[in-house]
């Protein structure tokens, strides 16, 4: 009864994050688990450049993309 309740849902949320970073491509709207919004202009293999502002480019772990926010697995 436990595994249903708790650690099932856990898997599927587990799922579904690898499943959207996995499938992260330039141009898409990003949150970052710090709370920084951006647009992807670059994807590297654990590494993603994301544009914050005009000319402004952070350097982010695949890892350290958040799915909640705006940019949800949902909308894609």
């Amino acid at each position: 009864v436990m595994y249903f309740f708790m650690i099932r849902p856990q898997i599927k949320k587990q799922k579904k994050e690898i499943a959207y970073r996995s499938a992260l491509k330039k141009g898409d709207q990003v949150m970052t688990i710090g709370g920084v919004h951006g647009k992807i202009v670059d994807v590297k293999d654990n590494v993603v450049f994301v544009e914050v502002s005009s000319g402004v480019k952070l350097k982010v772990e695949r890892s350290a993309i958040s799915i909640g926010g705006e940019a949800s697995i949902d909308k894609k």
